[in-house]
């Protein structure tokens, strides 16, 4: 069984991916563990499955669940404006090539979900660049926020679709409505309860170290190459939790917090039907970069209206992705360590794979044949 979906990851390696570890759960079992390749190629580790590695984007999600918890408490609303509980946001300017002028509309707490406040990745504005400086490299995730709101929005919140540093303020309002660190309200609320010991998103400079090593894909030679012991990471301080792009994990544990979710065991089922519910407007919608096979919704991809596709999730810069399905109680997590690569692009297929080979849904040969046609591991995503 699962011999399509062992093909494609397979074929992963032969165009250059140093590792990867796959993990299929239906109904609470793990059906397949499937691994292959060098943890540390350059000195021979073959992967053993306990790898810890940065998840980057994957945090969104957890980030996402935690936010949606106090949600359901009645924190906050959805409609709510983000100057209410982060009051520098209360005036923002948008960037024009006329210079800037005063946003139309408040920053609405929704828009930090759905990726449509203006907000974008650039960490390195004068203002961040600031942040650094004036707290001594530390940047304490509330006090981080002080400087981003100085920066311009790319756009009206609502007008369009950015990814961007939303759900880094995401941590931030969960310090604010929680009264606590993010680390600690999400050790406390999903970590812990779940036994997730290998997942963090604050960790000493000495624990990073100790994470499989990350490789760059180089193109040319369609080979990875090591970052060296400097693992690029987007926590720009010691003491700031990168709700976007900061967590670390396994493949195990990042498994639990994924069935914690599938299983409403971190949110009520209206919940995660709420996050899973298409909401880009017809406006938005062009700017979504998987808008061909998915909508997007509480910060996650998700099932289009008209769509073929039923699951939802999210995947990281380095490779790593999950999708929960649940109509068919299906849950599943690639690990690999490796940026800039074409992989990124063809992960997508793995759930497509995951149905061939479980219900004939999807039919192997045709899925091979899209790949190739497309020339998806030659065009970088």
């Amino acid at each position: 069984m699962f011999e399509s979906v062992k093909r494609l990851c397979d074929s992963f390696i032969e165009n250059g991916m140093p590792w990867f570890d796959l993990s299929v759960y239906q109904d609470g079992k793990e059906i397949l563990r499937y691994a292959d390749g060098f943890s540390d190629v350059e000195n021979g580790v073959r992967v053993n499955g306990k790898e810890r590695f940065n998840l980057y984007s994957c945090s969104k999600v957890i980030t996402c669940v935690a936010a949606m918890q106090l949600w359901e408490k009645g924190a906050f609303s959805l409609d709510d404006r983000l100057s209410d509980y982060l009051p520098e946001f209360e005036n923002m300017t948008v960037k024009t090539d006329d210079g800037f002028r005063p946003a139309k509309r408040p920053i609405q707490i929704h828009n930090l979900f759905e990726m449509t406040s203006g907000l974008t990745y650039d960490r390195a504005t004068e203002n961040m660049l600031r942040a650094r400086k004036e707290t001594g490299g530390k940047c304490p995730t509330r006090e981080v926020m002080k400087y981003l709101a100085l920066d311009p929005l790319a756009f009206d919140p609502g007008d369009k679709w950015l990814y961007g540093l939303s759900h880094d303020v995401l941590a931030a309002l969960v310090e604010v409505l929680s009264g606590q660190k993010f680390d600690d309200y999400i050790n406390e609320h999903i970590f812990a309860p779940l036994g997730m010991k290998d997942t963090a998103f604050v960790i000493s400079k000495e624990e990073r170290a100790t994470l499989a090593p990350l490789y760059d894909y180089d193109p040319e030679t369609q080979k990875a190459v090591s970052c060296g012991p400097e693992i690029p990471s987007y926590v720009i301080g010691t003491e700031y939790a990168a709700g976007g792009a900061g967590g670390v994990s396994s493949v195990d544990d990042y498994m639990k917090f994924i069935e914690g979710i599938r299983t409403r065991r971190l949110l009520k089922d209206g919940t995660v039907r709420l996050m899973k519910t298409d909401r880009l407007t017809d406006e938005q919608r062009p700017y979504f970069t998987m808008r061909s096979t998915h909508g997007y919704g509480l910060g996650i991809r998700c099932p289009k209206k008209d769509g073929v596709l039923d699951d939802y999730g999210w995947g990281g810069a380095a490779g790593s992705w999950l999708a929960i399905d649940d109509e068919r109680k299906l849950s599943i997590f690639f690990g690999t360590h490796i940026a800039g690569s074409p992989f990124n692009s063809v992960r997508s297929y793995l759930y497509r794979f995951v149905l061939a080979d479980l219900y004939g849904t999807f039919n192997a040969e045709e899925l091979f044949d899209t790949i190739e046609k497309s020339q998806k591991y030659t065009v970088l995503y």
